[in-house]
């Protein structure tokens, strides 16, 4: 199997998931992100805090690229219409 095969089987695979898992899987970057660069006030040596810099934004770019695939672009305009709803 070519890597452009198994990519594909991939994004066909997360396009089957529902609306609300792709949500989920959405809201995990965030912590992701926070975590990506909290960790520079940790006292921790710059090669350290680097390798975990690769490491957390990663996980974070990972993890928005997989849930923005999961919804497409039907689902992503279902939840942007939902954010912008007055609070009742």
């Amino acid at each position: 199997m070519t890597t452009s095969t198994a990519l594909k089987r991939i994004i066909a695979w997360l396009k089957r998931l529902s609306f609300r898992t792709g949500v989920m899987v959405l809201a995990m970057c965030i912590p992701f992100y926070i975590v990506s660069f909290a960790q520079f006030a940790l006292p921790l040596s710059a090669a350290t805090k680097g390798i975990l810099w690769v490491v957390f934004f990663g996980l974070a770019k990972t993890f928005q690229y997989s849930g923005l695939t999961i919804l497409g672009v039907e689902g992503y305009k279902r939840l942007k219409a939902r954010l912008k709803q007055p609070r009742t």
